[in-house]
Parts: C-alpha cells; sequence; structure tokens
C-alpha cells in the first residue's frame, strides 16, 4: 500500500472527527485537495491561498540568507575578527563562518515561530471545527525577520502565541483580522520586553567564550545612533547592501527592493502601496529637512540629526524598506481600493518618518504607522466608494436633466 493510499485511508478515518482539519492541513500540504468545482464559476484559477503565501515565502528566503550572512559578520566585525566588507561581494561578509554565527542564532528562531504558531491555529481549527487556513506561513517567517538576533525563545513563543489569538484568532482566523499579525508580534515584543528590543546590546550576536565571559557588544542601528545625536557612521552603499545591524531581515535594501519587483511582477504586492509609501516618506523628509535648513531648530535638540538627515535616506536606514514592501502591502489589512491604496500608503510612509523624528526613545516608525493605517483601511475604503456612488449619481442625474 503506497503512502498516498494510507494518507487516503486515514482521511476517511478521521473524516467528520475534531481531528479532521488539523490532518487535512497536512494532507493538503503534501498533496494538493482532490475536490474540483461542480457549479459554474465567475472566475476560474490555479492561483490559492497556499500559492500565494508560498510565492511570499519565496521573497522572503532571500532576506532570511543575508540575515544570517550578515548576523555573522555583525559579530566578527564588531570582535575585530574580520574586516569591514567592501562591496556586495566581498569574500569578508560571504563566508561560512558569519553563516555559520547567523544560521546557529536565526534557525531556532524559525522553528519557535512556526511551531508555537501552528499549534495555536491548529487548536483553533479543532475548536471552531473549521480548516486551518495557511496564512499562519508567511507571519512565521516574517516573524523571525523583524526581531533582533540574539531574542530569547521563549519570549518570542509568548509573543507568537498573543499575536496569533488578539492579533487574528479573535476576529475570525486568516481574512477577517485587522491588524497585520507579524507586527502585532513585534507591538508585543516592544512593549512588553523594550530592552530587549531597543539599545545598543541587542543587535549584534553576542557568543559566549571558552573563558566564560559574554562579550559587550555595542551595536547600535543608525536610527538609534541618531535618536542619540550621534553621527552617522555608515556609507550610502553600506546601507543599500545591508551591512548594518538591525532586525534579522531588515537591512538590505538591494535584496528587498529585487524580492519588491518580484511580488509586484507575480501581482502579489501592490505597486501603488509601495510607490506611495515612498512618496509619503520623501515628503515627510524634505519637511524636516526644510525646517533644519531654515534653522527652525537648534543643532542641539534631540531632533536635530534625524531631521537634518538626507530625505532619501530614510529609505536605506531601520525596517521602512522591509516594512513596506512585505507588511504594508498585506492583501487583509490594506486598503482594497486602487484610490484607497494611494491614500493608505501614503499615509504609512509619512507618519513613518515623523514617529522616527519626534520619538527619540522609538526611532523606528514604520511598525506604529502600519498599525494604525491597518485600523483607518476600512475608513479610507468606506470614503472611496461613498464618493465613487455619489460621483455616478451625479453623472446619472445629469443625464435624465
Amino acid at each position: 500500500m503506497g503512502l498516498k493510499q494510507k494518507l487516503h485511508n486515514l482521511k476517511e478515518k478521521y473524516k467528520g472527527t475534531k481531528m479532521a482539519p488539523a490532518f487535512n492541513a497536512i494532507h493538503t500540504f503534501l498533496y494538493l485537495p482532490n475536490e474540483t468545482t461542480k457549479e459554474g464559476t465567475h472566475i476560474k484559477s490555479a492561483d490559492d491561498l497556499k500559492r500565494t503565501m508560498n510565492i511570499v515565502i519565496m521573497a522572503l528566503f532571500p532576506c532570511l540568507i543575508f540575515g544570517m550572512f550578515n548576523a555573522g559578520y555583525q559579530y566578527h566585525l564588531a570582535t575585530g575578527a574580520v574586516e569591514k566588507a567592501t562591496s556586495f561581494f566581498s569574500l569578508n561578509f560571504w563566508n561560512f563562518n558569519n553563516f555559520s554565527i547567523g544560521f546557529k542564532n536565526i534557525i531556532p528562531l524559525v522553528i519557535v515561530s512556526y511551531t508555537v504558531g501552528l499549534i495555536v491555529e491548529f487548536i483553533f481549527a479543532i475548536i471552531k471545527k473549521h480548516e486551518v487556513e495557511e496564512g499562519y506561513l508567511v507571519t512565521g517567517m516574517l516573524v523571525p525577520l523583524i526581531v533582533p538576533v540574539d531574542l530569547p525563545l521563549w519570549m518570542l513563543a509568548i509573543a507568537v502565541i498573543f499575536g496569533v489569538v488578539i492579533g487574528k484568532e479573535v476576529f475570525g482566523g486568516t481574512g477577517m483580522n485587522i491588524l497585520n499579525p507579524a507586527l502585532t508580534i513585534r507591538a508585543f515584543l516592544f512593549f512588553a520586553y523594550p530592552t530587549w528590543m531597543s539599545g545598543d546590546k541587542v543587535w549584534v550576536h553576542s557568543a559566549v567564550e571558552k573563558a566564560g565571559t559574554v562579550d559587550a557588544i555595542s551595536g547600535e542601528t543608525i536610527l538609534g545612533g541618531l535618536a542619540q545625536s550621534q553621527p552617522l557612521n555608515y556609507s550610502v552603499l553600506d546601507m543599500f547592501f545591508g551591512f548594518i545591524p538591525g532586525s534579522v531581515g531588515e537591512t538590505s535594501t538591494l535584496i528587498i527592493l529585487l524580492m519588491g519587483l518580484f511580488l509586484i511582477f507575480t501581482k502579489i504586492g501592490s505597486w501603488r502601496i509601495m510607490l506611495s509609501a515612498v512618496i509619503g516618506a520623501l515628503v515627510m523628509g524634505l519637511i524636516f529637512n526644510q525646517i533644519a535648513v531654515m534653522g527652525w531648530i537648534e543643532q542641539t535638540n534631540k531632533f536635530y540629526e534625524l531631521m537634518n538627515l538626507d530625505f532619501w535616506k530614510h529609505l536605506l536606514i531601520g525596517g521602512f524598506a522591509f516594512g513596506i514592501v512585505y507588511m504594508a502591502t498585506d492583501p487583509v489589512t490594506a486598503s482594497q481600493t486602487n484610490k484607497g491604496k494611494w491614500i493608505y500608503g501614503f499615509l504609512i510612509g509619512f507618519i513613518s518618518i515623523m514617529i522616527r523624528v519626534f520619538n527619540p526613545a522609538y526611532p523606528e516608525g514604520v511598525m506604529l504607522a502600519i498599525l494604525l493605517m491597518n485600523v483607518f483601511a476600512p475608513t479610507i475604503d468606506h470614503y472611496v466608494v461613498r464618493a465613487n456612488v455619489k460621483k455616478r449619481l451625479n453623472r446619472l442625474k445629469a443625464k435624465k436633466a
């Protein structure tokens, strides 16, 4: 008896029982569902939720691999074991020693994220008697990429439980949530364990040496340094390539840009949201630059360094690029109308830079900006639809007249 036949027999065994959703999730992960449409449909497509999730995971995988190399590189750079990389193809960055450090520290984050999150998904599927949804396949990969490399695993587990339950399941599961689950998890971590999510000791891996002491490595992010009025010590190429401290997957603007183009090409990501968010960030950055140039704020002011930072450099640092490409474009929590997407994306970019400048305690605003606009996305769509209806009614009245 082949494996496929055994699985079919098990499916019949669990059919109608509480464990049916859990078994079906495993079965359809290995094989395509054998159900076919029996009645007429409006649209026929080879696309489905699982395939969409897999495409996004494919777009996240390069960020994961780069993050592993960068985690090791930042550690070895801080300890003086390697020299600074001079180009994107520098062997000082792309070497096995760097990768091994990152692999050993990041893979456990991925395992905990998927294990805990899927257990919660299975429990809710069994309790509510519905099929296990594939939405967490992407969330499970996003979460390890938006946290520091040395985040304790138990903290991540608690945050995942909170994010999946409060951020998604209480609203009805995948497709019903109003907040991005991955950002809900990161928000929980930041407000519950702030010292593990900010500061100058969390962004670079601290390895235990043979002597038994832990290296206290200073690796403040660019935004953290600017918020403390420190000068910018990284070149534009370092920021663009990603040779800087930060969350695991957010540092390389180059790779995020390429994967953003891939998501646009596959029609998974919205180019309207991405482009309008960039425009919003540039506009806010230009306003702050003008304030600094015109002398409306003193150089000793704590806001000056971030205000005076060249407006376009905001796109290269922090989690802005990663958040815009992978989370602002979430089709569930983002605006659904085309005009609404322009408004939604612009406000995310605009508010992100505003939070960066005016909140030195938390100089990374894209997470809060996206969560805020997640809440207002339905309102934006409501007024866009109402405006369209009103325009059509006026057109109809004009014709009748």
